[in-house]
């Protein structure tokens, strides 16, 4: 079964964050009406003068672009460009992907935002060195990365611990 959504009779909710220069209007969950297994789109409405989401990369969903309306600015690794009405673009997955936009104009910037949705993603942010494990929003800072046998020590130790049913001893 086909879902037609027309960008002008979408309902739009804002999504204001405590930081007032990110704020964006976005469409009700597109994707989850339709039933889409794989992909989620939403139609999003950057106000002048506000940022997107902030500077990011995904680890596990690609991401395209499709200005419907207006014109944004674009950043990515290799710097800035203006998107404008008509122009599709597409994010890969790794650092080479990130990318954030900015409406620099004084209308409204209508976009389809498309993401493929395999599982589990992890969105990094270089500005403020933070990762998020998608789709649960937990939120850490990257400098807290450790080894990856950091307190895996006396492994003996902890199986005895168990046998003798103490746990964490």
């Amino acid at each position: 079964m086909a879902h037609l959504y027309h960008a002008d009779r979408v309902t739009y909710h804002l999504k204001q964050s405590t930081i007032p220069e990110f704020a964006w209007h976005t469409s009700e969950r597109l994707a989850e009406l339709s039933g889409s297994k794989h992909l989620t789109f939403d139609i999003r409405s950057l106000d002048p003068g506000k940022y997107s989401y902030p500077y990011h990369f995904h680890r596990n969903a690609e991401e395209l672009f499709v200005i419907l309306e207006g014109s944004a600015l674009l950043r990515t690794p290799e710097g800035k460009q203006e998107l404008q009405t008509g122009d599709v673009v597409f994010f890969e997955t790794g650092p080479s992907g990130a990318h954030q936009l900015l409406n620099h104009t004084d209308k409204p910037c209508k976009y389809l935002d498309i993401r493929t949705n395999v599982g589990l993603d992890v969105c990094e942010y270089p500005d403020s060195g933070k990762i998020n494990i998608l789709p649960y929003q937990e939120i850490y800072d990257s400098a807290d990365q450790v080894d990856y046998f950091k307190g895996e020590d006396q492994v003996a130790d902890k199986w005895a611990a168990k046998e003798r049913g103490i746990e964490n001893e």
